[in-house]
């Protein structure tokens, strides 16, 4: 099966220091592809090439089977690629429907279509089956840690997107809540998207994913189906790059 998004042999540097080798990575639609990898080992750099943030030395960035060049933000979200980072970017003092709609407001004429707006939001999170938001005019400084992360990941596929890429979505969450994301996360990959999930939470990784690829020291240690791999292995990729006949050659 094709993937929907796929590089090949990435490259980046920054001044003398390489810290993508090489890379080569693959996400499928209807699938959670776990991103895993230790502090340093390029996780973010690749995501941040992906998303057209930082421009890369060398290789391929394919979409859906044909080559594609993403300049910047705006091209990876016209492809269809949606990053949450970390840091979320929701607006404390707007509420649910301003923050989901920030940017790409909604007009009729020379006023807000706030209507549209409400209804598009209303039919996104229900899409979702997200049942723990009171009223979608909640402003965000009033939402729990896993709450927001919901807002920010309906924000994120209210724009028809197709790659959906979380970066450490329960870090700072406690148990219910992360329970609850990474159940909304197993349903956006079942609703089609291809999810690119990066965790340094194996246990997350393996409730959820169905392959794991294994970044270390800016080099892919591995890319395999999650059924096939223990916990212990995974451990061996991330922190020594190879385990038994998986990884790096030496």
């Amino acid at each position: 099966m094709t993937p929907l998004l796929e590089v090949r042999g990435i490259d980046k540097s920054f001044g003398p220091v390489q810290v993508l080798h090489d890379v080569t990575f693959a996400a499928h639609a209807g699938e959670v592809t776990a991103l895993v990898g230790d502090n340093g080992a390029g996780k973010s750099t690749l995501v941040k090439c992906i998303g057209g943030i930082y421009p890369i030395d060398g290789g391929d960035i394919v979409f859906d089977g044909r080559p594609v060049q993403v300049h910047g933000p705006r091209d990876a979200g016209e492809l269809g690629i949606e990053i949450v980072y970390q840091d979320l970017a929701l607006c404390d003092n707007l509420d649910i429907v301003q923050n989901m709609f920030l940017g790409r407001e909604r007009r009729s004429g020379l006023v807000l279509d706030e209507a549209s707006m409400e209804e598009l939001a209303a039919q996104t999170l229900d899409g979702l089956s997200v049942r723990t938001v009171k009223s979608i005019r909640q402003q965000v400084s009033s939402l729990s840690g896993g709450q927001r992360q919901t807002v920010a990941i309906a924000k994120a596929v209210l724009w028809n997107s197709k790659v959906v890429i979380l970066d450490e979505p329960t870090a700072a969450l406690g148990v219910a809540q992360t329970a609850q994301v990474l159940e909304l996360v197993r349903r956006l990959a079942d609703t089609g998207l291809a999810v690119v999930l990066i965790s340094h939470n194996l246990n997350d990784v393996f409730a959820v994913s169905d392959q794991i690829a294994a970044l270390y020291l800016g080099r892919m240690a591995a890319q395999v189906r999650t059924a096939d791999v223990t916990h212990a292995q995974v451990v061996e990729l991330i922190t020594s790059g190879r385990s038994g006949d998986l990884g790096i050659a030496q």
